[in-house]
């Protein structure tokens, strides 16, 4: 049985391959812009192209500027054939690819983080998880016998915080006609909502099953409430009165270096609990599925507490037991699948802050709504090679940038005085925000930098179009 496992990042500075429309599904990068994400980098991008939050193509090395939000090209390894559920095969660490989207980037499985290597702020590509269920069910969760009651834990534990979650983390199970594979789940409310991440679900909707497997051991089923692939969330009924939500706190509390927990079902072992610390905020994360052509860019969590293929879903807590972000993408040594090997101590959670505002329009309308800046956008770049801000491409006319001012070869270099070193980077700053909001844009027009306020418009939950 193949699960679903976390997206991993590409080796290299990204490359970027087209320009993508600010405010949709994932953009591409121009063929000469890097890619600020998961995805390769772009090198600058054309000043013409589609806008951003309008729909795009993610050419592999085209030199249009492809829409913002629109779908794109899996780039870097792939996670193997039949790919989220079928079994993976091995494959050599890919070399730095083109980047194909300009503003989001997609999920690539490769060896470095788009950035390590070249050093500047370039967003890390990450696989779709594709966990792999062990056919012995003795081992996918703990065993009930005879066991000793549990010492006391101290408040501000590990073991204190785990014990107030994890009876609130699901194990997801989901079967299609190309197989089936596991992910994670948090319970949202006591009838049986559970958020998890759009790879883990979305499959079952082309008439595939999904069934959750609760804490105690009961195994219940469930259909799907609402899909978000721009966000890689998803929320889910399960066929349950009487479950235990788990609180949800906030994310923008954090701080580097704080400890957090992970709470999940990597590899099909339900409840499993790692620890670690915020290793960094803000990072931008791409993050998609290449069969079914779409990607996210999102600010990611960066934490070093493991995560593995069935993570995806689960739930990242801070040290009171409440939830701060929804495990979704990890970055591994080498390869796609199960010969990418696990944790290299590289996860990546969708902060709770900007995922609340989605669950909630999941649950009521059963799609969500994204800001849009309405402008493409690529890897501006410096004589050395590094990139050094997000350039712009052609504004939709009426569109939030082109009502700002901005103009197609500006290049954006903060907002809300936050450095931007990609377009990556600007995609994933716009995506943290939502509709009707307020941003002051920092951006240089002719070697003078200027700043200007932008009240970003809506995709009214039509991300590709």
């Amino acid at each position: 049985m193949t699960d679903n496992q976390p997206p991993e990042p590409n080796n290299g500075p990204p490359v970027n391959n087209g320009n993508t429309p600010f405010g949709s599904n994932p953009p591409e990068r121009m063929p000469q812009l890097p890619m600020y994400g998961q995805h390769q980098q772009q090198q600058l991008a054309p000043q013409g192209g589609p806008q951003l939050g309008q729909p795009g193509q993610h050419p592999s090395g085209g030199s249009a500027y492809p829409q913002f939000g629109a779908p794109g090209t899996h780039q870097g390894a792939s996670p193997g054939p039949n790919w989220p559920f079928g079994p993976q095969q091995q494959q050599p660490v890919a070399t730095p690819a083109k980047p194909k989207r300009m503003g989001l980037a997609l999920v690539a499985a490769t060896a470095l983080l788009v950035g390590a290597a070249g050093g500047v702020g370039a967003a890390a590509v990450y696989a779709a998880t594709n966990d792999t269920n062990s056919a012995n069910p003795s081992v996918t969760a703990p065993l009930n016998g005879n066991q000793a009651a549990p010492a006391s834990a101290p408040d501000g534990s590990v073991q204190n915080a785990a014990a107030k979650v994890t009876g609130s983390v699901v194990k997801i199970a989901v079967s299609t006609q190309q197989g089936a594979g596991t992910g994670s789940g948090i319970v949202i409310s006591k009838d049986g909502l559970i958020v998890t991440n759009n790879h883990v679900v979305g499959p079952a909707g082309q008439g595939g099953k999904i069934t959750v497997i609760l804490n105690d051991g009961r195994t219940v089923p469930a259909t799907v409430k609402g899909l978000d692939p721009l966000t890689d969330l998803a929320v889910i009924q399960a066929d349950a009165t009487d479950l235990t939500p788990a609180t949800l706190g906030s994310s923008g509390k954090l701080a580097v270096g704080q400890g957090v927990v992970a709470i999940g079902s990597p590899f099909g072992l339900q409840s499993t609990v790692t620890s670690g610390i915020v290793s960094a905020l803000d990072r931008p994360v791409t993050s998609g599925d290449e069969e079914q052509d779409s990607t996210t860019v999102f600010p990611a969590i960066q934490t070093d507490a493991a995560i593995n293929p069935g993570n995806s879903g689960g739930a990242l807590i801070d040290l009171a037991g409440q939830v701060v972000g929804i495990n979704s993408a990890i970055k591994t040594a080498g390869g796609s699948g199960q010969s990418a090997g696990g944790n290299i101590g590289l996860g990546f959670a969708i902060p709770i802050d900007q995922a609340k505002p989605i669950i909630d329009e999941l649950v009521a309308k059963g799609k969500a709504t994204h800001a849009r800046l309405g402008v493409t956008v690529g890897d501006a770049q410096s004589t050395d090679g590094l990139t050094n801000g997000a350039r712009l491409g052609e504004a939709t006319s009426g569109g939030a940038a082109n009502k700002a001012g901005l103009q197609a070869g500006d290049v954006v270099t903060a907002v809300d005085g936050k450095a931007i070193a990609s377009g990556d980077a600007l995609v994933a700053a716009v995506r943290s925000h939502r509709p009707g909001d307020q941003v002051k844009i920092t951006y240089t027009r002719a070697g003078k930098s200027q700043d200007v306020t932008a009240t970003l418009a809506s995709d009214d939950g039509k991300p590709t179009g």
